[in-house]
């Protein structure tokens, strides 16, 4: 059963459950990283073989495969997931940017550049946590930032398959390449390079810790886009709420894994026992009830406050991966958030709407790193570069501020390679 607490209880350290537990991974990931980088496919085949039972002849998904996966998918879905691939694309594109340039009266002329990077890499998990969801948010960005490749890895099933929603998404958001790798041989092979799967420039998308942990390896090698945590949400609601529509989207994380965290927090101590009945009503009716009950006993919360004010304090304190905003008028509070990944404003928002259909990204920063990031967004997919022209008059102009500049900070070979253009007879 869930806690009910007085918020002055307890830390807001204590509040999620984001101490991860030790890893016992980082050697274990450390060999297969080394190996795939040694071997190639040879290490690919043989990994796919042992951690998903699946002996493979080829890595890489068919165009045939492809049809049949689009012709297994019913067509309500087909529909639903073009509807979702168009309000996502929607969204982003509204994030793309355009370079500048900044031109002065004596012709001095600096600017900056807006390019794609070259190829991204996504991770898809598969198995029993197959998410066409994010084939979607992971990919549609890349696609409007300019990426000229688009590369995906996702673990086969025993028979070498891939689920046919993956493939069926991958194909609406237009994803270039897809491999039947998984774990941490496929951020590997992303990272290095194999006979078949190219090497890329970034990679992104959740995994579990072994894929978490390689991304973390690998980092400087390419570009990757966060660490997740264990999922959270953080629910402010007000005594008018629905506790079983609270409950329901409580459960919406904590169904995710058993160490996701889902925290209630009120000004109503009626609706504080009101939700914690439902939970108990509602757990057992979920296929994925063992994982459920479990992050809700260990890592659950029901927290009273003062005021909604206080809740609002607290949400910018803790720095959410989800904050749902349970109350009338959420924009009036809108403001006052500053630090969250998303934000759920309403009593008919649920985060579920944002995890598939809504638009805005669902990759979004955990741990409470919402303090200094950003969910996922065509800003991933981007590189920035300078350019700076200076015609022969207007550096003459600044040549000996420069060489003053370098001399201060030691650096006379720079401050040389300014003046010596003095010397020249124009």
């Amino acid at each position: 059963m869930i806690r009910i607490l007085d918020y002055k209880q307890m830390e807001n350290k204590e509040i999620f459950a984001r101490m991860a537990p030790k890893s016992q991974v980082e050697d274990v990931v450390s060999e297969i990283l080394e190996d795939v980088k040694n071997n190639g496919d040879e290490a690919l085949f043989r990994y796919c073989e042992k951690f998903d039972r699946a002996k493979l002849t080829s890595l890489e998904v068919t165009d045939a495969e492809f049809e049949e996966a689009m012709a297994k998918v019913d067509a309500d879905f087909i529909r639903i997931l073009k509807e979702a691939a168009a309000n996502i694309h929607r969204f982003h594109s509204a994030q793309k940017r355009e370079g500048f340039t900044l031109k002065s009266e004596n012709g001095v002329i600096v600017g900056q550049r807006i390019l794609p990077i070259e190829k991204a890499g996504l991770y898809v998990p598969g198995g029993t946590a197959a998410y066409p969801s994010t084939v979607l948010m992971d990919s549609i960005p890349a696609k409007i930032a300019g990426c000229r490749e688009i590369v995906m890895v996702t673990p086969p099933s025993a028979d070498g398959k891939i689920a046919a929603p993956i493939l069926a998404a991958a194909r609406i958001a237009g994803v270039d390449r897809v491999f039947k790798i998984g774990g941490a041989q496929a951020i590997a092979a992303l990272a290095y390079g194999t006979e078949s799967v190219p090497r890329v420039d970034k990679i992104v998308g959740p995994g579990n810790a072994f894929v978490a942990e390689a991304k973390k390896q690998v980092f400087g090698q390419v570009s990757i886009d966060m660490i997740a945590g264990p999922s959270e949400i953080l629910v402010i609601a007000d005594g008018k709420a629905s506790a079983k529509n609270v409950a329901a989207d409580l459960l919406s994380q904590a169904e995710h894994d058993k160490l996701a965290s889902a925290v209630l927090v009120t000004d109503s101590g009626e609706l504080a026992l009101a939700v914690r009945d439902e939970l108990e009503r509602q757990i057992p009716l979920l296929e994925r009830a063992e994982i459920a009950r479990a992050s809700i006993e260990n890592a659950g919360k029901i927290l009273v406050v003062a005021s909604i004010d206080e809740a609002i304090e607290m949400a910018n304190a803790l720095a959410p991966e989800h904050l749902e905003l349970c109350l009338d008028n959420p924009f009036d509070y809108l403001d006052k958030v500053q630090n969250a990944g998303s934000v759920f404003l309403g009593r008919s928002c649920p985060e579920a709407l944002g995890d598939y259909y809504a638009g805005p990204n669902h990759t979004l920063p955990t741990s409470g790193t919402a303090r200094f990031s950003s969910p996922l967004s065509v800003d991933d997919f981007i590189k920035k570069s300078q350019f700076i022209y200076y015609p022969d008059d207007a550096f003459r102009a600044v040549a000996n501020d420069v060489d003053r500049f370098a001399r201060e900070e030691g650096l006379t070979a720079h401050g040389r390679s300014a003046t010596i253009r003095l010397e020249d007879k124009t």
